[in-house]
């Protein structure tokens, strides 16, 4: 009877990172950093300034713009602080809270639509990613 061993390939176990995620988890930490910073610069513009954006039409979700200025600058310090903590190295911590970020980013990019329309769709879509490459690196020691 002759043993089949599996190929180097698919040696992995499903707790072993693959090479894409953990570059995925890299890039989620530039990410979220490049996106919290910019989210930073935008609430301070909304705070600055009232007339600065321009609401596209009638929306349910209805905030002024010093609300979403607010938004905009807390939610980019937390995203640049937890993006830092990725990228300085494996910080169990950041993982959860980039998570949780991540996922309320893409739900203020989502009631942002009608200011930004284009910005917050490629918000949502690096949202969705950040999310997808974090959670595929997902690893017990990680939590």
């Amino acid at each position: 009877m002759t043993r089949t061993t599996p190929s180097d390939a698919s040696a992995h176990t499903p707790l072993e990172p693959r090479g894409w995620a953990v570059g995925g988890t890299l890039f989620a930490g530039v990410m979220l950093l490049v996106e919290g910073v910019l989210g930073a610069l935008e609430g301070i513009a909304a705070l600055a300034k009232d007339d600065v954006y321009a609401r596209v039409g009638d929306y349910v979700y209805k905030f002024n713009l010093t609300a979403w200025g607010w938004i905009h600058l807390v939610l980019g310090v937390l995203l640049a602080v937890v993006g830092w903590g990725l990228l300085s190295g494996p910080r169990p911590w950041a993982r959860v809270p980039a998570l949780m970020l991540a996922s309320l980013s893409l739900v203020a990019h989502f009631l942002y639509l009608p200011y930004q329309p284009w910005w917050a769709l490629i918000g949502i879509a690096l949202s969705v990613f950040v999310i997808a490459a974090l959670a595929s690196d997902w690893r017990p020691e990680t939590r």
